[in-house]
């Protein structure tokens, strides 16, 4: 029997709506007109717009910032995110790719005419042929030139082997720290 799926009710955020609120209140407090409405609510969106830069540059400040201890204790989508300003200090165009369903790639390269795929592990144990598989199979699906899978751990003699046969570039827990240490 199949079970009947239920509509969620679509619930409009009522957070936004308030502060919205409040600071046309503020404005009709203290000039007692709708233009004074209207200039403390633009006023509230542009502090708003303000802080969502702060907090995005603040963070991306501290992904600049860190080290191999801290790649060690992040996240997945974190460590793309770290490789990805790391690749952009190294003058690289990086984009990324949708976290699920990205056909093996995480981070899509641009220098020149280069177009790199690179597959991010950040892994506690050694990463095995399944990552060198699914870059393989990215560079077709985004026209790379080359491919690359970097890692915070080591790679299996077996995903070192079938990456010389492929030409895909490894880049381990070592070549991470130079490139950490070199480009600060």
């Amino acid at each position: 029997m199949r079970k009947r799926s239920r509509r969620r009710k679509k619930r409009i955020p009522l957070m936004p709506l308030f502060f919205i609120a409040l600071s046309g209140s503020i404005g009709w407090y203290y000039l007692e007109s709708l233009e004074g409405v209207i200039a403390s609510i633009v006023l509230y969106y542009i502090l708003l717009i303000g802080f969502k830069i702060w907090r995005k540059s603040r963070r991306t400040a501290k992904l600049r910032k860190s080290g191999i201890r801290e790649v060690d204790i992040m996240k997945g989508e974190e460590f793309e995110r770290f490789l990805g300003e790391l690749f952009k200090r190294r003058g690289f165009k990086v984009s990324y790719t949708a976290t699920s369903g990205d056909y093996g790639a995480d981070l899509i390269l641009k220098d020149g005419q280069d177009v790199i795929a690179v597959q991010a592990k950040r892994y506690s144990s050694t990463v095995g042929v399944k990552a060198v598989q699914e870059i393989i199979g990215a560079v077709k699906m985004y026209n790379a030139t080359e491919a690359w899978v970097v890692t915070n751990s080591h790679f299996t003699r077996q995903a070192e082997k079938l990456a010389d046969i492929n030409d895909v570039y490894l880049i381990e827990r070592d070549e991470l720290i130079d490139m950490i240490l070199n480009k600060r």
